[in-house]
């Protein structure tokens, strides 16, 4: 509310104070503050956060204080401190002004303009229980005894706390009412831990008479504090992290301890002591050996970051600082342990985990942009660079972001916005906790406009001319938010650019050695490398050497979030140098945010795909987002199949036409396994894409083969020529490292003669197979004839008569299982139908096939359980023929479909998920089993295709715990957190497929 001009006496109305309840009028009767003698009072109370609270509390205060009511009344029209105080006060927190109510006579101790000092709030609090200091020879230092115990202590102690919390908040806001000095953020946060330390003193002087009520007591008994307190830049409502250490650690040490707590608890706020070793399931009080043996053994990463914050708060002085100097040394040393950055890394993942997604935009405390990003990142820096550096062993973040610049670990321009940044965040957070005196870290939905008004005003936010304050404070946090959503780029990564580019002559670089230990911290495994790596980069023709070292902070901060970072950028060194030549590549890494995101990741998880993006650039467009999503979806695949074959029919040799294919298979391959990595496509969709583009290639390159033997002749084939699909490629199901299984069959035209179609027809096969087989640096192209009659010993081509003779009188019971997969693939489309109708009363046998014929199916399954698992192999992670893996659930398929295809045409399919699908609608397994199954043929085929992707060949078994594991996790599903996770479930959902295995295969 802007005040009018001095010369105006006019009495101003309800509603240009900002009063907008229908009882203001009233209430402003009622105090008598309706003449032009009050109108600076009627200011005055227009600025309060919330006018009507706070008016609306004055008249109860008037009614409660009755006759002295006027000494306070008088003050309020001389001394504008004390009103910018009380009306702050009771405008921006209901709980302060139900405070001032219970207790009316202590508006008083806001007449005192200078905040307390620690000492001054410990006796204070101290008085309020009569405590002093414990006597004796055996007393124990730094303890106080309480002459008060009992029911009665919560009470006293809970009115002393709020008192002395009333003096600081009414300090804090009072800026907002009257031009009163502002209270700086970081003084707030010392206050209210040294209100704390002070709060905890008289609760442990109470525990101590209560627990030792006729002795002193036997220990020695420290309180130290963490988090926030331990840094002295606590909330107005927030847990007090603690940490007890007492000598000895005997029962009555432990009582103490849990009474401070409880006490602690009922009265000020909630006592936390989960930090110490073991967590909550460890002893609540250690010795301090004890505390050491632990921390040297045992602890893990966070608990040395959390010891970062680590203060002696009460209790024995002495004691806490012999606990602070004996850990704190294995604090800067955590960042060369083995496991510090997978550990920090999960660690950040959980707590953003933890917060639903919904919130995530009004969470200033574990948001995007919150404050978690500034402390995470900020206590990162001080481990990584604190181990040779001492002026980095500071506790509060803000004392540790002017550290970090003044020794040139991060910009100073950065340090002061990111500062500024995080105390914006703070005040916010304040104020949301003042209101009611409640622990909160969310903003007010946005609909709730009156509500962000409210702390618009209580935040001291004003009208700009061009918003309003709700305005203002929207904008402000976004403008906030998106600056610490930057914080690792230029945290991180601009300081070590800086440090091998010229790019700024005033900017202060990292050592080596520094540059070196940050690349380590953000999980670099050869920092030297990816050192080496960026000047490479950053080090090219001057353009393009300028543009790599503006992207690279923002490239490294999207590889650092993968699971080889070292890998990531190795291959991003590789794609630029083969693009140099192509002004496209950085400029639509600069312009189209989604690609340099989405190919970092890609690159960063991959082994598979950097190759296939070298020699298929053009694929790297495809990261872009168009018009109807992302461009890596694709096209519908019969489109794509129908380009290839197109493509290379323009080329008569078939070489060239051969290379056509593989070009546009290699650009087919980057853009499925990239939308693949990047969770754009699901298993169905993957499976279904490869296969199409193996058909497709299979297609091109027979077609030219017999264009090419066609022109040799001078004649036209002497026979139609027809590719059938069997295994996983019939079944439409292929993976990035499956073979092209198949049959070749030929039927000779009226008029040839038989052997000699044959004959021609052996040639094209054997040419397609090699031509396509030949030495590549792509993914192989394999075509695998070896599910033919009479296997690898039979002829490689055979008519459709023959087929149809041979497996009336010869087929075994596995050929006619491999048969169930078949499906008309490439050449000639009536031949290739021909030959599945030939075989339809094959596969599908009248009546099903004999009790005879499924022991032979069983024998075979146990005899390739036993022989074809490789040597070493672990059965229950084997994805193909372990326990619950592809196999079990493909072979108890074709079960079914032998013993009811005749009878149920449904099951006439080559597609295991739709078989399964069918099996289901005929009730020939529950809903139950069926799903066990699906379940477990997707998890295994997205785990084959995860290792593939990440190791870049073709391999089964799933790895044990490591970062091969959490790679292979973090391409497998953004479900899983890590690599423990992903195996878990693998190893449950295949375990219970296995059970219906062994249950419908086996027929137990």
């Amino acid at each position: 509310m802007v005040r009018p001009p001095a010369a105006r006496s006019v009495v101003p109305s309800a509603g240009r104070l900002g009063l907008v309840e229908s009882s203001a009028p009233a209430d402003l009767q009622t105090l008598g503050w309706v003449d032009t003698d009050s109108i600076e009072l009627l200011w005055s109370l227009s600025r309060a956060p919330d006018a009507d609270l706070a008016l609306k509390t004055l008249v109860k205060l008037q009614e409660n204080l009755g006759a002295d009511w006027s000494e306070l009344e008088a003050l309020l029209r001389t001394d504008k401190s004390l009103r910018g105080r009380l009306f702050g006060l009771i405008g921006a927190s209901i709980a302060f002004g139900d405070h001032i109510l219970l207790d009316p006579g202590c508006w008083k101790l806001l007449h005192n303009t200078s905040l307390p000092t620690p000492e001054a709030m410990r006796d204070a609090m101290l008085d309020a229980v009569g405590a002093t200091p414990e006597t004796g020879p055996n007393a124990s230092p730094g303890l106080y005894r309480a002459a008060v115990t009992g029911p009665t202590v919560v009470p006293v102690l809970r009115k002393r706390y709020r008192d002395q919390l009333m003096l600081l908040a009414a300090a804090d806001v009072a800026a907002v009412v009257e031009n009163e000095p502002v209270v700086p953020y970081a003084t707030v946060g010392r206050h209210l831990s040294d209100l704390a330390d002070a709060a905890l003193t008289a609760a442990l002087s109470v525990a101590v008479a209560t627990v030792c009520p006729d002795e002193p007591c036997p220990s020695r008994l420290a309180v130290i504090a963490m988090g926030k307190c331990g840094a002295r830049e606590l909330n107005y409502v927030s847990d007090v992290d603690v940490i007890f250490v007492a000598e000895p650690a005997d029962t009555p040490a432990s009582r103490i301890a849990s009474e401070m707590m409880r006490i602690g608890n009922a009265a000020f706020f909630e006592v936390d002591a989960a930090l110490r070793p073991e967590g909550k399931q460890g002893a609540l009080v250690r010795s301090l050996d004890s505390h050491i043996a632990y921390y040297k053994r045992w602890a893990k990463t966070w608990e040395f970051q959390a010891l970062l914050k680590a203060r002696p708060m009460a209790g024995d002085m002495e004691l806490g600082k012999q606990y602070q100097d004996a850990l704190l040394p294995m604090v800067w040393t955590a960042s060369e342990r083995e496991d510090f950055v997978p550990e920090t890394q999960a660690m950040r993942r959980r707590v953003e985990d933890n917060v639903p997604e919904d919130l995530r935009e009004r969470e200033l405390k574990l948001g995007r942009g919150s404050l978690r990003d500034v402390e995470f990142a900020v206590q990162l820096l001080q481990l990584v660079h604190g181990r040779t550096d001492d002026a980095l062993h500071v506790t509060s973040t803000v004392d540790a972001l002017t550290a970090l610049a003044t020794r040139g670990y991060i910009g100073r321009d950065d340090s002061a916005n990111l500062t500024a940044s995080y105390e914006f965040l703070r005040l916010l957070e304040h104020r949301l906790q003042l209101q009611k005196l409640k622990r909160t870290h969310t903003l007010p939905p946005p609909e709730d406009e009156e509500a962000l008004r409210w702390l618009a005003r209580a935040a001291h936010l004003r009208p700009d001319g061009r918003n309003d304050s709700l305005g203002v404070l929207n904008a402000e946090i976004k403008r906030n938010a998106h600056r610490i959503r930057r914080l690792h780029a230029k945290l991180f990564y601009r300081p070590l650019l800086d440090s091998i580019t010229k790019l700024d002559k005033e900017a202060l670089r990292l050592s080596p050695d520094a540059a070196i230990r940050q690349l380590a911290a953000l999980g670099y495994l050869a920092p030297e490398n990816a050192l080496g790596h960026l000047k490479a980069l950053a080090a090219g023709p001057e353009r393009k050497g300028r543009i790599q070292a503006l992207l690279l902070p923002t490239l490294l901060e999207y590889l650092g979030d993968t699971p080889d970072p070292d890998a990531g950028l190795l291959a991003y060194r590789r794609v630029s140098e083969a693009l140099n030549d192509q002004v496209w590549f950085l400029r639509e890494l600069r312009d189209e945010g989604a690609i340099a995101q989405r190919l970092m990741i890609v690159l960063g998880s991959s082994a598979y795909v950097p190759d296939l993006l070298m020699k298929a650039p053009e694929a790297i467009r495809l990261f872009a987002d168009g018009p109807n999503g992302p461009l890596l979806i694709g096209p519908n695949p019969a489109d794509v199949a129908r380009g290839i074959v197109s493509s290379s029919a323009r080329y008569d040799d078939p070489k060239r036409a051969i290379a056509a294919a593989r070009a546009l298979r290699r650009h087919e391959l980057a853009r499925i396994a990239s939308a693949d990595i990047l969770g754009m496509l699901d298993v169905r969709q993957v499976c279904r894409a490869l296969s199409s583009v193996w058909a497709a290639v299979l297609n091109s390159s027979l077609q030219s083969v017999i264009k090419a033997s066609e022109a040799e002749r001078g004649a036209p084939a002497p026979a139609t020529f027809a590719v059938i699909g069997m295994g996983r490629l019939g079944g439409w199901e292929l993976g990035y490292g499956s073979d092209a299984d198949v049959l070749f069959v030929c039927d000779p035209k009226e008029g040839e003669d038989e052997a000699q179609a044959v004959k021609w027809a052996n040639s094209i096969a054997e040419k397609v197979t090699k031509l396509l087989g030949a030495p590549s640096t792509d993914p192989p192209l394999q075509v695998d004839a070896g599910l033919r009659p009479e296997g690898r010993n039979g002829p490689l081509v055979r008519t459709l008569a023959a087929y149809d003779a041979y497996y009336r009188q010869w087929a075994q019971a596995w050929e006619v299982q491999a048969l169930l997969r078949a499906h008309q693939m490439a050449g000639d489309e009536e031949l290739g139908i021909r030959f599945l109708h030939v075989i339809d009363k094959i596969r599908y046998p009248e009546g099903g096939i004999s009790p005879t014929a499924v022991r032979e199916i069983r024998r075979m399954k146990a005899r390739v359980d036993a022989e074809r698992l490789p040597r070493g192999a672990d059965p229950a992670t084997h994805t193909k023929l372990g326990r619950g893996g592809l196999a079990d659930i493909e072979w108890t398929v074709q079960l079914i479909q032998l013993q009811h295809a005749r009878e149920v045409p449904s099951l006439h399919n080559t597609s295991t998920l739709e078989t399964l699908t069918a099996i289901e609608a005929a009730e020939l397994l529950s809903a139950a089993d069926v799903s066990l199954l699906r379940d477990a043929w997707l998890t295994a085929t997205k785990a084959r295709n995860a290792l593939v992707l990440v190791r870049g060949k073709p391999t089964d078994q799933i790895p044990g715990p490591g970062r091969l594991l959490t790679a292979v996790a973090h391409v497998a599903g953004a479900e899983y957190r890590d690599g423990g996770e992903f195996l878990d479930h693998y190893l449950r959902v295949t375990r219970r497929a296995k059970a219906v295995v062994e249950r419908v295969f086996g027929g137990e």
